[in-house]
């Protein structure tokens, strides 16, 4: 599976499980939910993401 996959992958668990977390536990995690999306919205205008280096340095995806 291409990076780029794993990538969407642990952003949509991260999301999700701030939305959980969130509920349930404390409306503090909604702004973990929303450090994520600004993370996102940058990675996508700079073209570079944090997530991309350390997945590589695993050796995940290809």
């Amino acid at each position: 599976m291409p990076r780029e996959h794993y990538i969407r992958l642990i952003a949509g668990t991260f999301v999700m499980g701030s939305l959980a977390l969130g509920w349930f536990v404390s409306p503090y995690w909604f702004l973990f939910m929303a450090f994520v999306g600004l993370n996102l919205f940058q990675s996508d205008l700079s073209k570079w993401c944090l997530t991309k280096p350390i997945l590589r340095k695993l050796n995940v995806g290809r």
